[in-house]
């Protein structure tokens, strides 16, 4: 049962489907107290939920502020990330998911202030609140995803192993990574494009001479089964001449100050203007710039910079000149120098500058601080609806910011991480709510994006990696090259990636399975074994599909960890590419995984593919039946 309950003025923000009608009365069991959602927990109360959070599975102990933020190091103590996703299911005496359906900043405290107290605070009081029961965990999240929409079901291909890097800046390094993808007999299906190959990182630019034929480019790389993947950022250059500048300019598509002039912000192009993606003549014009690259023969996209992500606002950063420059040549001390430190850091990203820009919307002029979290979200949704019509296949599309309902667009990457082995752990942890929210297609940066990934740390990221349906490894520029390749001996990486791409029928068919019926593909053990108490407080493995349980090692020279079989279960393992059995009872186990190894369990028989290069290549009927005893 869903109910509705009305705190207006609301902006409405399309993450729901199904227009419900209003209950009159407080939504209970919350009670109201100073703008604040109130709920006392008893000591075994757990929360699950918020979608892309810090932390564990059960958010209890932390604050949370869902406000979507360019934050790219994702450390415990951090409350806010790149998404916004306001659902969360209370396990407690009464148990029951809420849906806070605000397109502003909202606070959820659970138990942080007060440690038998969730505590939740909307900025402006003007939201829809959903409050679902079920008979269960899984029904609650099934009765919320019905509300909200069916998830995005990505092309097969997309299942496959990508390979992304900041970093390959022309088409001979990109044939250079698939060349050695190749001669090491390791599976590829997607090489991804960063901003290095537009032309002056203009949106919908090919450099001239670094692609100098990227249709032809592109063409060559599919016969060899390997699809291009380009990003495209949020802003875009301010600079006359240029066709999307131009168009945008004139036709007042660009997000406006106050005296209703473009507003001018700094990202990676230099001067930039944000388009007004909540406008929807704005949205259609935009998003029917990628044609400029699906007429090249691009058949995906992931959407980056959406939060919006803002090293600096023209206004912010004039002032900021401006106080330093009354600084003089003073000669400062700790605590000026200091002051204009912080002057300068506090221009990225500044809330000031979120409230000193506008959208055109259909509902009147709205500052873009009360919708901020809606941005990415409609930026995905431009591009979208666009490849519906600009292609007759599906397309791969995923993005970093979002709301609920962009779900329905796209998937999303989980940002920046880092190459620490705490980022494999937070992963996991991440992917639970995430589906919870709708969003089915996900995953990290394996290997992580900042820092310099290891040869340990990258073939234990991708144990766990290949379970993931968005599998992509990507580096930030100036890292160690972390490339399946890129470590000597890439007979490991060869048989984990192998697996992925024999697993796949499988995974693929359960992803869609937990689409069309508004399930969750990846699982907290709790929601599956609601009776057992151990198999609550285990958050370090999940439930994948209706058949896989996996219990990745994620600290650094480790070769075995204990691992809880909520009923008994066949082990299965890969060692050296051979695939090998063993029946374990329920209880805990102390599971032997050396390095290279990859263990992971069975409650029934799971299909295998026989190995493929890459999914053109896969054989998705003849599968081979490893049996699982009854």
């Amino acid at each position: 049962m869903i109910k509705r309950f009305d705190f207006s003025p609301i902006i409405r923000t399309g993450a729901v489907v199904r227009d419900l009608p209003y209950t009159d009365g407080m939504p209970a069991p919350f009670t109201l107290k100073d703008n604040s959602f109130v709920l006392r927990m008893d000591d075994k109360t757990r929360v699950y939920g918020l979608g892309e959070t810090m932390r564990g599975i059960n958010k209890r102990g932390w604050i949370y502020e869902s406000f979507c933020t360019d934050e790219p190091f994702h450390t415990e103590e951090k409350r806010s990330v790149y998404g916004a996703h306001n659902f969360l299911i209370i396990d407690g005496e009464e148990r029951f998911g809420a849906f806070f359906d605000i397109p502003g900043k909202i606070t959820f405290d659970i138990g942080y202030n007060d440690s038998d107290t969730i505590t939740i605070t909307p900025e402006k009081f003007a939201l829809d609140l959903y409050i679902i029961t079920a008979d269960s965990l899984k029904a609650i999240v099934g009765e919320f995803r019905a509300l909200i929409g069916k998830s995005y079901i990505p092309p097969k291909w997309a299942f496959g192993y990508g390979q992304s890097r900041w970093g390959y800046v022309t088409e001979e390094d990109i044939q250079k990574c698939a060349d050695s993808y190749r001669d090491a007999g390791i599976p590829l299906d997607m090489l991804y494009l960063d901003i290095d190959y537009m032309d002056s990182f203009k949106d919908f630019t090919v450099h001239p001479e670094r692609f100098p034929d990227l249709k032809a480019f592109s063409a060559k790389m599919k016969e060899r089964g390997v699809r291009l993947i380009p990003i495209i950022d949020a802003a875009v250059k301010k600079e006359e001449g240029y066709s999307v500048y131009d168009e945008g300019h004139e036709k007042g598509y660009f997000c406006k100050d106050e005296n209703g002039d473009d507003f001018v912000v700094g990202v990676w192009p230099g001067k930039s203007l944000l388009p007004d993606f909540l406008n929807p003549e704005a949205a259609a014009w935009f998003g029917k710039k990628y044609k400029a690259l699906t007429d090249l023969g691009i058949e995906g996209f992931w959407n980056d910079m959406n939060e919006p992500a803002l090293f600096y606002s023209e206004r912010g950063f004039n002032n900021a000149a401006e106080q330093i420059k009354n600084l003089g040549s003073a000669r400062l001390d700790a605590l000026s120098f200091f002051g204009v430190r912080d002057t300068l850091a506090k221009l990225q990203n500044n809330p000031d500058d979120y409230k000193s820009f506008y959208h055109n919307t259909p509902e009147g002029k709205i500052n873009h601080y009360d919708v901020h979290n809606l941005y990415g979200y409609h930026m995905t949704k431009s591009a979208y609806d666009a490849l519906c019509e600009l292609r007759d296949e599906p397309s791969l599309l995923f993005s970093r910011a979002s709301y609920i309902g962009a779900h329905r667009c796209g998937g999303i990457w989980t940002g920046d991480n880092h190459s620490w082995w705490s980022h494999i752990l937070q992963s996991l942890q991440q992917m639970p709510g995430l589906n919870m929210c709708g969003f089915l297609y996900s995953g990290s940066d394996i290997g992580g994006f900042n820092g310099n990934c290891t040869r340990d740390l990258l073939i234990r990221w991708l144990s766990f990696a290949l379970f993931t349906p968005l599998m992509r490894n990507h580096a930030a520029f100036g890292t160690r090259s972390q490339e399946a390749f890129a470590f000597g001996d890439t007979d490991v990486f060869r048989h984990i990636i192998t697996l992925r791409y024999r697993l796949i029928p499988h995974l693929y068919s359960e992803f869609v399975k937990a689409a069309e019926n508004n399930e969750m593909y990846f699982r907290p053990l709790r929601f599956d074994y609601e009776d057992d108490e151990t198999a609550a407080t285990v958050e370090d493995q999940l439930m994948v599909g209706d058949s896989l349980m996996i219990a990745p090692v994620y600290v650094q020279n480790a070769v075995s960890r204990h691992v809880y079989l909520p009923e008994r279960m066949t082990m299965i393992r890969m060692h050296e590419g051979d695939i090998s059995t063993e029946e374990l009872s329920q209880g805990w186990h102390n599971v032997s995984v050396p390095l290279g190894d990859v263990v992971f369990f069975a409650k029934s028989p799971i299909p295998f593919a026989k190995p493929a290069m890459n999914t053109t290549e896969l054989d998705w009927e003849n599968l081979e039946q490893l049996g699982v005893r009854s």
